[in-house]
């Protein structure tokens, strides 16, 4: 085998590590911060660890919920086509 093909598997796709996180760069501040991604989707309190320069937390804005996602919930049920919602078995109404 090359020599130059081991360098390059040495630094090819086998070498990266895949993490589940967001790599955030705040271009205010210079700071790199990473956010858990868990089921597709990262923690909207996350963000309050992005801070500006006087110390203001990051929020997030979804007008319209656009971007809101559900979750999944031991305790509560929800069938919107069929009408139904429950809390712990008991109907909501």
């Amino acid at each position: 085998m090359n020599r130059l093909d081991l360098l390059g598997n040495q630094f090819g796709p086998n070498a990266v590590v895949q993490k589940d996180t967001l790599s955030v760069t705040d271009n205010r501040t210079g700071k790199a911060y990473e956010l858990a991604i868990t089921d597709g989707a990262i923690n909207a309190t996350d963000l309050s660890k992005i801070k500006s320069a006087s110390g203001a937390v990051t929020r997030s804005f979804d007008p319209a919920y656009m971007n809101t996602v559900n979750c999944i919930s031991r305790i509560s049920f929800i069938n919107g086509d069929k009408g139904i919602l429950e809390y712990r078995g008991y109907p909501i109404e």
